[in-house]
């Protein structure tokens, strides 16, 4: 390249050159330390493939986000999962008695 008055000047370093490209990655809130790490969560058996073949993080029940790495069955199972969990497969829609 060449300036008008034909002495060469600096290549422009403002466009990237050739094919390069940024790649985002989603932002991730690390796990907040706590009783969190303590349990194991209750995650849909899709979501934990889908974080092992793309390490993408999964959101428990009780809304803890993380990467799961552990085997489950060495923790006990989180208590607000559980409540959770629970109230999903048997909804009882605070009645007690029919009306």
């Amino acid at each position: 390249m060449t300036d008008p008055f034909g002495a060469p000047t600096a290549p422009d370093v403002t466009q990237p050159a050739g094919g390069t490209a940024v790649l985002e990655r989603p932002e991730v809130k690390p796990a907040e330390p706590g009783d969190h790490e303590r349990f194991a969560h209750y995650v849909r058996k899709a979501k934990i493939t889908e974080s092992a073949v793309m390490g993408k993080p999964v959101i428990a029940l009780c809304g803890k986000v993380w990467g799961p790495s552990r085997d489950p069955k060495n923790f006990p199972v989180c208590p607000a999962c559980k409540e959770i969990y629970d109230g999903l497969m048997n909804p009882d829609n605070g009645q007690d008695e029919p009306a």
